[in-house]
């Protein structure tokens, strides 16, 4: 006795019968349908069923769906049949809710990223009061950019981004004081996201640097602040000198390359 038939898979969702170049059924459902064609006996009783286009007619998707028992139609009667004819009527429900359902287009990440440097040393105006740090240079800029004042950073998409940050410090006289840096959005202060640094003696110089995730919403902007204890303390920028090149005050750069940030 021949063993059950099986339908091969159907295509994917996203495939179409039809393919738009050349206005002819798609390769993937040439195959789908050349392979049940194969399956049933190619127009031949060879495999041991009756021919499907000689032998007794098959129910409508209406007819199946309107019947509680498909032998009492007049329909196949065998168990292989009658399993064959159960997939083509679901083959038929799957082809007809593909005519109907809304195209789809699929959807892609766009790429935000943003690179910002300041090459002037910034001071303090004021003993332990904020102060936003500014950037004068634009490296490389996509859906990231500056606002005014240049201490704005904004951003044109929604997405999750991740600014990263490095800092030169600097002290211009004796003793130990002490450097906060934290971040704003949208003007308002970011809990828990301050960091702080002592620096010690004349001449003394930190290098430091950090990372924060952001939620943003097209158009918010994330603002770098910082505080001293003394006006001695400086984010200091330094000419080249070779064979090293000069050293900015701060270097930023921005990226939404999250996996799953909007698109």
């Amino acid at each position: 006795m021949p063993s059950p038939l099986n339908i091969t898979n159907l295509p994917a969702p996203r495939v179409p019968i039809i393919d738009e170049r050349t206005g002819l059924i798609s390769r993937e459902w040439y195959r789908f349908f050349l392979n049940l064609f194969t399956l049933v006996g190619n127009g031949s009783n060879s495999i041991g069923l009756e021919d499907l286009q000689l032998g007794p007619p098959f129910a409508t998707v209406d007819e199946i769906n309107n019947s509680t028992d498909v032998k009492t139609q007049g329909f196949a009667t065998s168990p292989s049949q009658d399993g064959l004819l159960a997939q083509i009527v679901e083959l038929q429900k799957q082809v007809q809710a593909l005519a109907v359902a809304p195209p789809t287009t699929p959807q892609l990440k766009r790429a935000r990223y943003g690179s910002f440097y300041d090459t002037t040393t910034q001071t303090g105006t004021t003993i332990n009061t904020a102060k936003a740090i500014t950037f004068n240079t634009t490296d490389l800029s996509n859906g990231v950019y500056l606002g005014s004042p240049t201490s704005r950073v904004y951003v044109d998409t929604e997405g999750i981004y991740n600014y990263q940050l490095s800092i030169q410090l600097d002290k211009t006289s004796g003793g130990n004081e002490d450097f906060y840096i934290w971040f704003r959005v949208n003007g308002v202060d970011v809990a828990n996201s301050a960091s702080y640094i002592q620096i010690q003696g004349n001449n003394a110089e930190i290098f430091s640097a950090l990372n924060y995730f952001f939620d943003l919403k097209s158009g918010d902007y994330v603002e770098i602040m910082f505080s001293v204890s003394d006006l001695s303390v400086e984010l200091g920028a330094f000419a080249a000198a070779p064979p090293v090149p000069a050293i900015p005050s701060i270097i930023l750069t921005v990226a939404n390359n999250i996996e799953g940030a909007s698109i």
